[in-house]
């Protein structure tokens, strides 16, 4: 999910559907596209412009690379296993894993 449009290589716009986030909040999908970064290349990432943040999941970025996601304590990390780049590192913050 991203409220960025910019980061979108290509959305297909939907209409009067509702996204429930985890407080409960309703917010309006604008569409559904394709982000790249300069690490990532995600399919069927949804645009919601009211989101304060990117969000992925684990799961997401396993299932579109050949990343191994690192949990050890307070560290985490992903690594490219193509490249061998070692591609993010992140804090934890209120319950939330923020990548850098």
């Amino acid at each position: 999910m991203s409220p960025d449009s910019s980061s979108f290589t290509s959305v297909s716009p939907l209409s009067s559907i509702l996204v429930m986030t985890i407080d409960g909040t309703h917010m309006p999908l604008a569409g559904v596209g394709s982000v790249v970064t300069r690490h990532f290349s995600l399919p069927n990432v949804y645009l919601i412009p009211k989101l304060k943040l990117n969000f992925a999941s684990v799961g997401q970025i396993c299932d579109y690379g050949d990343y191994l996601v690192m949990f050890s304590g307070s560290f985490y990390c992903v690594h490219d296993l193509q490249s061998q780049k070692l591609i993010g590192t992140s804090r934890r913050e209120n319950g939330l894993i923020y990548f850098a």
